[in-house]
């Protein structure tokens, strides 16, 4: 399955940006999508996941009330919205899927698939 991110840029504080997730594969909709981010020098962490019915999410507690993931099966494609952003949203994010993820968990090794990256830059 390949992803593709996009949506990234350089953004000042309190300003907003929608990356998104694409991908061609139909199977999009069977499959538990996540964001993660590498900010610069640091491991990747987790940001948020969504089941792939898009009911149940999941928020890392840094950016709940910030960021909002959603997708849209019909077009093979996931969303994450990121308002009132921060220096230290600065990161490399990626968006990876997987099959069941047992609580829409935070652990990268859950997700089988991942996109190759976007980077987000917010200056202060």
């Amino acid at each position: 399955v390949q992803m593709v991110e996009s949506g990234g840029g350089v953004v000042q504080a309190g300003d907003s940006l929608r990356l998104a997730c694409a991908t061609s594969e139909r199977t999009f909709s069977s499959y538990d999508m996540a964001w993660f981010r590498q900010p610069p020098g640091k491991e990747r962490e987790f940001v948020a996941a969504i089941d792939w019915s898009g009911v149940t999410t999941n928020y890392a507690d840094s950016v709940k009330g910030r960021f909002a993931i959603s997708r849209d099966n019909a077009k093979n494609t996931g969303y994450l919205q990121m308002n009132s952003l921060k220096p230290e949203d600065t990161a490399a994010y990626y968006c990876a899927v997987g099959s069941r993820v047992v609580g829409l968990g935070n652990r990268p090794t859950q997700y089988a698939y991942w996109g190759q990256g976007t980077q987000v830059t917010v200056s202060s």
